[in-house]
C-alpha cells in the first residue's frame, strides 16, 4: 500500500445533548476517508473531559446544553494549550450564541440543518486554519449585537494594537469590513501575496486564529464601529 496516497485524517469530536443527533452526524463523517469521528459528548463539561483526554483537531459544538453551554465550554476549550479548533452549532446564524461563541474563540458556525456537504467543507476549512464564516457575515452579526460590546472611546483600546505597523492596521481595518485579500489588494494597491503577508503578520502579533478572530478584536478594541467604519 502506497502510504502517500492515504490523507490526514481529521479527528472530530461531536458535542451534542441529542444522541440522534450526534449519530446523524457520526454517519456522515464516517463515510469520508479523511475524517474520524474519536469523541462524542453530552453536554460541556463531558466535552472539556474530552478533550483533555483526547487527541482532537475539530470540535462541533451545539451551544444550547445542559450543565455547561456551548459557549462556555468553547471559552473553556479555547483556553487549553494547543486548542482544537471550534465550530458552533446553531439554530439561527444572526442568534447571541452564534455572537458569543465567535467571542469565544470559535473559529465560525454553522445551522444545524446545514447540508452534510457544506458541513463536511466546513471541518476541512477550519481544520486547514480558515475561517468559516465570511467577515461580512461575522460583521452583521457583530453590527447586530454590538451593544453587548464594552463601549470604547478615543483610541483602540488594546495594547497589541500598537504592535501593528500602520499598514498592517490599515490592512485590519479592511478585513474587519469585511473585504477580501483581493479587494483589500485593489483599494491599497498592492499584490494579493503581499495582502496575505499583512494579513498573516497582524493573526501573528496578535495571537489570533483566524479571520474571523480580526473582526471582533477589531470591534471589540474600537478599531471599527459597528456599521463598519474605522
Amino acid at each position: 500500500m502506497d502510504m502517500e496516497e492515504a490523507p490526514m485524517t481529521i479527528r472530530v469530536m461531536l458535542v451534542d445533548d441529542q444522541v440522534l443527533l450526534r449519530t446523524g452526524f457520526r454517519m456522515v463523517l464516517a463515510a469520508q476517508p479523511d475524517m474520524e469521528v474519536v469523541a462524542e459528548a453530552g453536554d460541556g463539561v463531558e466535552a472539556l473531559q474530552a478533550v483533555r483526554s483526547t487527541a482532537v483537531d475539530v470540535v462541533l459544538m451545539d451551544v444550547r446544553m445542559p450543565k455547561l453551554d456551548g459557549v462556555e465550554a468553547t471559552r473553556r476549550i479555547c483556553a487549553e494549550q494547543d486548542p482544537p479548533k471550534v465550530l458552533i452549532l446553531t439554530t439561527f446564524d444572526l442568534d447571541e450564541y452564534a455572537f458569543s461563541g465567535l467571542k469565544a474563540g470559535a473559529s465560525g458556525f454553522m445551522l444545524k440543518d446545514v447540508p452534510p456537504g457544506e458541513l463536511l467543507a466546513a471541518i476541512r476549512a477550519v481544520h486547514s486554519g480558515d475561517a468559516v464564516v465570511a467577515p461580512s457575515t461575522t460583521r452583521r452579526l457583530l453590527d447586530r449585537f454590538a451593544p453587548m460590546l464594552p463601549s470604547t472611546t478615543g483610541e483602540p483600546q488594546h495594547k497589541e494594537l500598537e504592535r501593528l505597523t500602520e499598514r498592517e492596521r490599515e490592512v485590519m481595518v479592511l478585513v474587519a469590513q469585511g473585504l477580501s485579500n483581493g479587494e483589500i489588494a485593489a483599494r491599497l494597491v498592492l499584490s494579493e501575496a503581499t495582502v496575505k503577508t499583512h494579513v498573516g503578520r497582524i493573526l501573528t502579533k496578535l495571537g489570533l486564529r483566524d479571520r474571523v478572530q480580526v473582526v471582533v478584536l477589531a470591534y471589540e478594541t474600537g478599531l471599527v464601529r459597528a456599521g463598519g467604519h474605522g
